[in-house]
């Protein structure tokens, strides 16, 4: 019986914590027969699995998981091989990681050609362009893609080189790109310049002299409130704005083009030459800038490319330059792959271990609107 001047104890919390050595990896052996034919003795030997070619070797989850690494995370290949000794007990070489890198890319021509196919049938794109230090230069790196599909390539920042991409040439749909002047020989497209660069455009003239610079503000407020508008008419299912709500737009966006021109018509400063350029520009390209508004399948921004050929820059911050304009020339493959995958949902370390198991994962079809 239960002392009862003793004081009741009540059970205590508990706590766990789980924690392991990496674990090893798991090596799987595969037994080539032998048999000899009974009639004329010649010695028949059997086929191993596809990809397993040496006497002992990495199979294909670790050289999935080394192109993760380097390329998807943005790895030094030095890091990485520490990272998948550290944490998988793999004890893979820099060798062995950049000797995967090239297999990868090599295995991807199918799938290039399938998206450079599906882009060329996209009713729209986003093009962009950036540059990458590559052996020692700089070169630039070329996107086209949309919500599904993203392929890149690098070259330099003529037409020959961007048009190399083989997306581009003879492309008859809407071309979301920024204002470099290397697109305007694709005549075949319907262009429509970015919002957002525009608006980094007026912000920055309107920074250089606030008080003097009213026409960038007013440019700015049309852009703004067009915005607000075409995506209000997306929301309610609109195929497009009303004529009456595009003519008062038009109209804001002229008054803000004279505005701009009256602010900087003495052209005494190179703050003036600028905003005297940005208001040619919006004279000439008038029907581009507006493009968003005219027609509501078209976006406001080319943030889709952007957001497509930003890792370039975030690899060459975390993992240096490249060596070597192959390297460079691999990562744009692989990446383009990683990226579609995405978009379809598709885990990049399943898409990376079916590239090196079976091939590569190719893209379906887009569905009917």
């Amino acid at each position: 019986m239960p002392d009862p001047d003793e004081p009741r104890r009540k059970p205590g919390k508990q706590r766990g914590a789980k924690g392991s050595p990496p674990p090893p990896p798991r090596v799987i052996q595969y037994n080539v027969a032998e048999r000899a034919c009974p009639c004329c003795g010649k010695l028949n030997q059997g086929k191993a699995p596809a990809g397993v070619t040496g006497r002992v070797q990495w199979g294909a989850g670790v050289a999935a998981r080394g192109v993760l690494a380097t390329i998807a995370h943005h790895l030094p290949y030095g890091r990485a091989a520490v990272l998948l000794r550290q944490l998988g007990g793999l004890g893979v070489s820099t060798g062995f990681l950049v000797n995967a890198r090239r297999r990868a890319a090599a295995r991807l021509e199918p799938f290039m050609a399938r998206v450079r196919q599906l882009l060329r049938q996209a009713g729209l794109l986003h093009v962009d362009e950036t540059t990458a230090r590559a052996d020692g230069d700089l070169v630039y790196l070329h996107v086209a893609c949309n919500e599904l599909y993203t392929a890149m390539h690098t070259g330099g920042r003529r037409k020959e080189d961007i048009d190399a991409g083989g997306v581009l040439p003879g492309y008859a749909g809407v071309l979301v790109r920024d204002g470099y002047a290397g697109y305007e020989h694709l005549i075949e497209a319907t262009h429509a310049w970015c919002g957002a660069h525009t608006l980094r455009d007026l912000k920055g003239l309107r920074d250089g002299d606030p008080a003097g610079q009213p026409g960038a503000d007013a440019m700015a407020t049309t852009l703004v409130m067009a915005l607000r508008d075409t995506r209000a008419a997306r929301a309610c299912g609109l195929d497009s704005l009303g004529e009456q709500r595009q003519s008062y737009l038009t109209s804001c966006y002229a008054g803000a083009v004279s505005q701009i021109r009256a602010d900087n018509q003495a052209n005494t400063t190179p703050l003036h030459q600028r905003g005297l350029t940005l208001a040619r520009r919006f004279e000439a390209e008038r029907d581009m800038i507006l493009r968003f508004v005219t027609d509501l399948s078209v976006p406001f921004s080319n943030n889709q490319a952007e957001r497509d050929i930003r890792p370039v820059k975030v690899k060459q911050r975390s993992g240096g330059c490249w060596r070597t304009l192959d390297g460079l020339a691999d990562f744009a493959v692989i990446w383009s792959y990683l990226s579609t995958a995405t978009k379809h949902g598709i885990d990049a370390l399943d898409a990376l271990t079916q590239l090196f198991t079976t091939g590569p994962w190719l893209p379906p079809d887009p569905a009917p609107p």
